[in-house]
Order: C-alpha cells, then sequence, then structure tokens
C-alpha cells in the first residue's frame, strides 16, 4: 500500500496540471492545501472513515480555478417572476416528464406509497432539479470541496460536506473519486448536497447502498424521503394563482404575512376567473412580482364610477406546502415553478 508520502505527490501533481490557470486567482499557497489535506485527514480519522476511503480522496484532489470563480461571481441578475417560468415550465420539460411518469410508474408509485408524495410532485422536482438526469455534472466533488474549502469563504460548510461525502462513499461501497457533481456540490438526479444524502438518503432498490447518481430508485426514495420529514402533506395543494384589486396592499406580497383563507376572501382575493376562493381556516401567504407589477387604474379614472377599477395584480396563495418546498430552495420563484410543473404532470 503506497504511503502518505506518495498520495501528497500525486496530489501536488494534480495541481500543476491547472498551474496555468491559477494566475486569475493569485499565487498558490501550497502550504495551505497541504494543512487542509492533513486537517481533512485527522478528521475523517476521528469520524471512523476507514483508511482505504481516507487515501482514496486524498490521493488526488485538484485545484480548480473556474470553481473559484463561479462561487465569487454568481449573478446577482433577477429574472420576473413570468421569465423565471417560461425557462423552468417549458413545453419540453412538461412533455418529457409526462414520458417519464409511464416510464417509471411503478417505482414513483412505491413512493408515494411510502413516503406519501406525490408521482407528479416527485416528477416536478426532478424536471428542475436535472431535467429528468439529463443534466450532466461537470466537476469530481472531491476537487469542488478542497477547492472551496481551500478559497476559504465558507471553509467550515465545505469541509462538513467533503467529510460527509467521503462517509456515504465509504458506507455505500462508492467510488468517491468518480462520484461528479456540479461546482457547489450538489449531486445526482435531485441535486442533494452530501448532509442532506446524509441525513436523508435511503435505499430505494433493496441493494443495500444508497447511489443518488447513479441509481434512479435510490434518487427518487430520498427525495421522497427528504419531502415527508419536512411535512409534506399529499392532500393539500403547493399555491394557487389568484388575482387581487388594483389598490392591494403590496407590503403583504412576500409570503411572509400569514391570514386564513377567509381573511384573505375579505381583502379582494378571487380566482383568475373573478369567482371567490376556497373560504376556510387554512393559514396561507400570498406572493407575487411586486418589482414587475402592472400600474393600477386609479378609480378616478374608471369611466364608470359605479364600477370599481378591475383586478389588474397576479399573485399566488401559498399553503404550507409551499413553505416545505422552500426548506429544500429558499426562493419563492422556484416553489411557485415546482407548484405550476407538477400541476402540468397530474
Amino acid at each position: 500500500m503506497m504511503g502518505w508520502g506518495v498520495f501528497r505527490i500525486f496530489s501536488l501533481l494534480a495541481i500543476l496540471f491547472v498551474g496555468t490557470a491559477l494566475a486569475d486567482s493569485g499565487e498558490f499557497d501550497m502550504s495551505r492545501w497541504s494543512s487542509i489535506m492533513d486537517d481533512i485527514r485527522v478528521r475523517a480519522a476521528e469520524q471512523k472513515i476507514s483508511e482505504s476511503m481516507i487515501e482514496d480522496t486524498l490521493r488526488s484532489p485538484a485545484f480548480i480555478p473556474s470553481i473559484v470563480k463561479s462561487d465569487k461571481n454568481q449573478s446577482e441578475f433577477k429574472l420576473t417572476l413570468d421569465s423565471y417560468l417560461a425557462r423552468t415550465v417549458k413545453s419540453d420539460r412538461i412533455s418529457k416528464g409526462r414520458r417519464m411518469r409511464t416510464k417509471y410508474d411503478s417505482m414513483l408509485n412505491h413512493v408515494e406509497n411510502t413516503y406519501g408524495v406525490q408521482p407528479h410532485v416527485i416528477l416536478a422536482f426532478w424536471g428542475m432539479e436535472s431535467n429528468y438526469g439529463e443534466v450532466k455534472s461537470r466537476h469530481r466533488l472531491i476537487d469542488a470541496f478542497f477547492t472551496l474549502i481551500y478559497d476559504g469563504r465558507r471553509e467550515k460548510f465545505f469541509s462538513e460536506q467533503l467529510l460527509a461525502l467521503m462517509k456515504i462513499a465509504d458506507k455505500n461501497s462508492l467510488d468517491i473519486n468518480k462520484m461528479r457533481g456540479s461546482w457547489a456540490g450538489a449531486m445526482g438526479h435531485f441535486q442533494f448536497i452530501p448532509t442532506t444524502l446524509e441525513t436523508y438518503g435511503v435505499d430505494g432498490d433493496g441493494d443495500k447502498k444508497v447511489d443518488i447518481i447513479n441509481n434512479v430508485s435510490d434518487a427518487m426514495a430520498s427525495a421522497g424521503n427528504y419531502l415527508s420529514k419536512l411535512g409534506w402533506n399529499k392532500n393539500e395543494k403547493i399555491a394557487r394563482r389568484v388575482i387581487l384589486p388594483a389598490d392591494f396592499d403590496t407590503s403583504l406580497l412576500d409570503g411572509k404575512t400569514k391570514k386564513t383563507l377567509n381573511e384573505w376572501a375579505k381583502m379582494g382575493v378571487l380566482n383568475p376567473d373573478g369567482t371567490e376562493i376556497p373560504h376556510g381556516e387554512m393559514v396561507a401567504g400570498l406572493v407575487a412580482d411586486v418589482a414587475n407589477l402592472p400600474d393600477a387604474i386609479p378609480a378616478d379614472e374608471n369611466p364608470d364610477t359605479d364600477i370599481a377599477p378591475m383586478p389588474v395584480i397576479t399573485a399566488y396563495l401559498t399553503y404550507p406546502n409551499f413553505y416545505r418546498i422552500k426548506k429544500w430552495n429558499n426562493s419563492n420563484w422556484y416553489a411557485i415553478a415546482i407548484s405550476e410543473l407538477a400541476d402540468k404532470l397530474k
């Protein structure tokens, strides 16, 4: 068996392969890189990760400058809700989702029976996260995590992710050097980070392994288990598109203010066709693209003063499942897209 010194040499050689690209990120600190590997080795041993897994992990991690660039230059540009939905709830994604419903019918039904999450909901997450497994991951996960640890912006977080990945690979006899994911370390059909997978991952096909990258059954079961643990209620909607009076208080449209359906109805919230929304004591929020609302028509400019201004604000009533989705991805737009896509896939 090769010693630690030989593994370190392999690692340093891997770094040299990307040496010409390091100019953009400044001088590379080899002592820091070595210190990080030493720290991971010690912590992994303390957490009872096998020596063979530690050696496999530390054999040849590479520093990838483009990952640092991606982490530091995440776009702050925000799409309008309509633009976001146009990009995510696309006709081809809907069509492919319907084909996947037929192809994986028994598997999806098993997930529903076991975890209480409907097939169209699982398909919506699958479509959003990886376009049903079509999106291929670019980076070896160990490279991504070592690079992000070295970068230092969230060193503690990414160290925890790497150690969780090592535990997962060790427990499930997976080749950690072949596990690939996004530059930020998300992996598989549903783009779990390692700590999420470690907590919620389950064996979907009974082979006593959990592999959400290569095994669709494990991926679906893990997604169902995660949503179930978040409190998913299959008898509730996620969100409902509604319209509001032109003079509606837009400060209430961030999803944080919660009222009963009866209270929202009294404030003029209507279905898109102008009929009343369901009444009841269920608590819901309201979400709208406040930054891009159309200009309201003042009442004194209405040609018929006996008729109130028509509702002009489109919004979404957001039910408890909506907020469970936000624990998966803390974005109102994402949760609305899941709702819209799931409705299309029923």
